[in-house]
């Protein structure tokens, strides 16, 4: 599956691990911040908040300064901002100060979030297919080795995982500076235009917004759930969301793969976001060991909804790599940076699971929306299949 792809294809997928890294790495040191810094779920969950929501705005033009700056300066820029924000995290006095430094993460992990699929794609010679799912297994095994390595450091110092972060990042760097070249195909300079062109398309904004009420739930059950769980230590909830996340990255490389031989994508997609759903229920009426355990079970689903969505949102559009990429990423990532405050505020006030109701009741319109716009999307996501050499949701 993962043959012949060159040096510069296994830097930027080691890179990708690597910050992916950083999303969950805050999780299980969450209550060990909040003690050490005197601070309400509420106020925890605007570590969460920053950091994504300057995601989301920086897709606004990520994905115009890839064109112009070229991928792998972009590429750079935004790893070597993550490596001196995460450091200044672990130096953070407060939370408001801790916050601001995470914005600042989340500012440079845009650009490379934006151009590490673009590089990967234009630089492997298997196809589209392949890529993705390599892009997908670097992802998933970041998800889940960052709780693992916050759970180990954080049980010595909550500050310790994210000097750790910013150490395998700076390696990312010096990677990404000696192996990473250019896409033979560099894409013309794009302006902010065609990012909103782009999300004019139809299609294109539709499959957006209901990756935006999934990615809602992904992170209230990534950013919040930690704090449902204040009976385990920062060690113990490093093992949960390792498990969680090796969950993530089985399905979403093995799981999506044997689905996708068999049946489409948007019916599998589908399928998995209704079983979700009932998950989500189910989360907001139990607590410990049965919380946990449907925790992790939710790894399961958010790697199919993964790997499917990333698919879709390159293989849907009509529009060059970095553009479709920061428009979908635009959209999911502004209803993902919502989630966590927001749940801290429900929880605090309403109750630990009610959070997870709520989740539910997101992730309900996103499905009603993919129910009823299937059609639509069938449609132009065979359009944009007829048109090139290979179809490849197959992902052989």
């Amino acid at each position: 599956m993962f043959k012949g792809f060159p040096p510069s294809v296994w830097a930027t997928a080691f890179a990708t691990l690597v910050a992916f890294m950083g999303i969950g790495v805050v999780d299980p040191i969450l209550p060990l911040i909040g003690r050490a810094m005197g601070a309400s779920p509420a106020q925890v969950e605007w570590l969460f908040t920053s950091y994504i929501g300057i995601m989301a705005v920086a897709m606004l033009l990520s994905g115009v300064v890839a064109t112009r700056l070229g991928g792998k300066r972009t590429l750079t820029l935004g790893l070597a901002m993550v490596v001196v924000f995460s450091t200044l995290s672990g130096l953070s006095p407060s939370i408001p100060v801790l916050a601001l430094f995470r914005a600042g993460w989340g500012l440079g992990n845009a650009f490379f979030t934006s151009t590490a699929l673009s590089i990967i794609v234009g630089l492997s010679a298997g196809g589209m297919g392949p890529a993705i799912t390599l892009y997908e297994a670097a992802l998933g095994l970041g998800v889940a080795s960052g709780p693992l390595l916050g759970g180990f450091l954080g049980s010595m110092s909550w500050r310790d995982p994210f000097f750790g972060t910013a150490s395998l990042m700076a390696i990312g760097v010096i990677l990404t500076t000696t192996l990473v070249r250019e896409p033979p195909r560099r894409e013309p300079p794009r302006t902010a235009r065609d990012l909103w062109r782009a999300l004019g398309h139809g299609p294109v904004r539709t499959n957006a917004l209901i990756g935006l009420s999934y990615s809602f739930g992904f992170f209230v059950i990534l950013a919040y759930s930690p704090l449902t769980l204040r009976n385990l230590s920062a060690a113990a909830l490093g093992v949960t969301y390792f498990a969680w996340g090796l969950l993530v990255a089985v399905s979403s490389v093995v799981v999506v793969n044997l689905l996708l031989r068999r049946f489409h994508p948007l019916a599998i997609l589908t399928v998995d976001l209704i079983c979700l759903w009932g998950v989500m229920l189910a989360m907001g009426t139990v607590q410990g060991l049965v919380l946990l355990l449907w925790i992790v079970v939710t790894g399961f689903f958010c790697g199919i909804a993964n790997a499917l969505f990333t698919t879709l949102a390159m293989e849907i559009s009509p529009y060059p790599r970095s553009i479709s990429s920061a428009a979908y990423n635009f959209l999911r990532w502004a209803g993902a940076a919502v989630a966590p405050v927001l749940s801290g505020i429900v929880g605090q006030r309403l109750g630990l699971t009610v959070p997870f109701f709520m989740a539910a009741a997101v992730l309900a319109v996103g499905i009603a929306a993919l129910l009823m716009q299937q059609g639509r999307l069938r449609q132009a996501l065979a359009e944009q299949l007829g048109s090139g050499p290979e179809p490849h949701l197959a992902r052989k």
